[in-house]
């Protein structure tokens, strides 16, 4: 079985301190991004524990048969998703759903996870997967001894926790922590912040006339013939994650898969989403050209539809036609793509302790 390199030490409290003034003021440009952090006193991050909770997450001895761990189907490079449609599990069944991805995962007001919201906490959903008679098949009980009989997860323990005891609520909380820490704070939208005041980012410095574009069809502004299209809405605050569940519509009738009751269905944050497809909780779109073609012209008539996709907001209207010509489509994605941040998808921090 493989053994976790840990010589060199990453400052993980330092990473989430590091954050820009738009992700902890108040008062934030697009919104308030520090009211949408999930963070409970009771877990906060630090170095011992998301170290902690690294390890683990890369480990395959989570598993059944020490085949599959948590970073088999979030994988780093892809925002910590994965980019088949659906999860291969430890015995090779396939995923129900399309993986979710872990950026900026700490940002969710109402705390809940999963795309239908099942898990009312972070601490509770990392454990669920492991669970899972499809995705990792293990008891955690057995887990528990499993982990004993390692020659360092006493160590890791007891520097997490003060102790050797190894325990699922444990597991459960340095797991926490790790995913927490993947903010995600250093992509070329950031950079706008940079050029200009945190509060009065410049964007026109720093982005193509394209990205500007579709950066001010994205947030509202219109444009030329263009009304406002308002995605921020939905996907908010400088850390593009959405206010609650929505149905968008993908579907008229959600009755095969109504995720959280009624068709509704959390989404991750839109940050690296440029290297996340597929795309919704089945993954049918294979691009984002796909998913902005959607929202254009593609918007089903559910009965609980979101007003925000509803004409003129109103909760009985037809579903909104945005109506977008190709060259408005194309900025659509390229101002996504400024969402990529490079130093968060290489960094050393987030990334396998297991590899040779």
């Amino acid at each position: 079985m493989p053994l976790p390199d840990l010589t060199t030490e990453h400052d993980y409290v330092r990473y989430l301190e590091a954050r820009p003034r738009y992700y902890t003021a108040t008062t934030s440009p697009f919104g308030n991004v520090r009211s949408q952090d999930n963070t409970p006193f009771s877990n906060p991050v630090n170095n011992a524990g998301a170290k902690l909770g690294r390890v683990l997450f890369y480990d395959v001895r989570l598993s059944a048969n020490s085949t599959i761990s948590c970073a088999s189907c979030h994988i780093q490079r892809h925002g910590f998703t994965d980019p088949a449609q659906f999860s291969t599990g430890f015995d090779g069944g396939k995923t129900g759903r399309h993986s979710m991805s872990l950026t900026n995962a700490t940002y969710y007001e109402p705390k809940s996870f999963f795309w239908d919201e099942r898990a009312a906490t972070l601490e509770e959903q990392v454990l669920m997967p492991i669970q899972d008679p499809v995705e990792m098949g293990m008891n955690l009980f057995d887990l528990e001894v499993k982990l004993a009989e390692t020659s360092f997860y006493a160590e890791l323990f007891t520097q997490a926790f003060g102790d050797e005891a190894i325990t699922s609520q444990r597991i459960s909380e340095a797991m926490a922590q790790f995913i927490r820490a993947m903010v995600s704070y250093q992509s070329k939208y950031d950079q706008a912040f940079a050029a200009g005041e945190w509060n009065d980012p410049d964007f026109e410095a720093v982005f193509t006339e394209q990205e500007m574009l579709g950066h001010k069809l994205f947030s509202g502004f219109p444009v030329g013939r263009q009304a406002s299209l308002g995605c921020i809405e939905c996907h908010q605050t400088s850390a593009h994650t959405m206010d609650r569940s929505h149905i968008n519509g993908l579907d008229a009738d959600t009755s095969g898969d109504p995720g959280a009751g009624g068709g509704f269905f959390k989404s991750p944050s839109l940050r690296n989403i440029a290297v996340g497809a597929p795309f919704m909780h089945d993954g049918r779109f294979g691009t984002l050209m796909e998913v902005i073609e959607f929202y254009n012209s593609g918007v089903q008539p559910h009965p609980n539809l979101s007003p925000d996709l509803r004409r003129n907001g109103s909760p009985t209207g037809a579903p909104v036609r945005m109506n977008l010509d190709q060259e408005e489509k194309e900025a659509l994605v390229a101002f996504l793509h400024t969402l990529t941040d490079e130093t968060f998808l290489t960094n050393p921090m987030f990334s396998d302790p297991f590899a040779e």
